[in-house]
């Protein structure tokens, strides 16, 4: 009976692990919308998690974060970027200066919203990047976690969440810049984190 759970269970975590999208091959454009974190603040610009991503997938991803930025202004901008560049999938990384501005967020939550359903209308794939909440006790203890919210979103809009990455590499003092932003290892680190999700995913082989 042990041996029959046992392999139950395997079967079980087999199906739940398979990726659940096709794989975008070598040149598909990607969009990554986000905020100072994405633009790559603190470091120089070849050392940001877009232009590592884009070395270790093939894609020509199109670094579209703007540091200060808000889910409002991603909301704003989204349009045009999503004309001018044509993307198959969108990496969508924003809500840490909502956080930070003590925005309501319910206003959050709906700004994200619209901007996956933009995203969803223009006929691209969204993966969405969880930013860790403030906390003086994460900070104290490095130990952060993303905000609740992102996981509501991705559930309602049924896109891949990555809930760790960003957390996980922000909480480690020898991987940040500063209080609030990755280093140099920290975006190489960050990059493998999220090369390893889009693979469970899918995306990459």
């Amino acid at each position: 009976m042990r041996t029959l759970l046992v392999v139950v269970a395997a079967i079980i975590l087999g199906a739940c692990s398979h990726p659940t999208e096709q794989a975008l091959p070598r040149g598909t454009r990607v969009l990554a919308l986000g905020d100072s974190l994405t633009a790559g603040y603190g470091v120089n610009p070849g050392e940001a998690w877009p232009v590592l991503l884009a070395s270790r997938t093939g894609w020509e991803i199109v670094n579209a974060g703007i540091s200060g930025d808000t889910t409002a202004g991603g909301l704003q901008r989204l349009p045009v970027l999503l004309e001018e560049h044509s993307p198959a999938l969108v990496i969508v990384s924003l809500g840490g200066n909502d956080m930070l501005r003590r925005v309501p967020q319910l206003e959050t939550i709906a700004n994200l919203n619209r901007i996956l359903d933009l995203i969803h209308a223009h006929g691209a794939k969204t993966v969405l990047l969880a930013t860790p909440k403030p906390s003086i006790t994460g900070a104290v203890f490095n130990s952060l976690s993303a905000a609740d919210f992102y996981q509501l979103i991705a559930e309602s809009h049924k896109v891949p969440l990555i809930e760790d990455a960003l957390p996980d590499v922000l909480s480690d003092p020898k991987l940040k810049v500063d209080a609030l932003h990755p280093n140099a290892a920290g975006h190489l680190l960050l990059t493998e984190k999220l090369f390893k999700s889009l693979k469970a995913i899918g995306y990459v082989r």
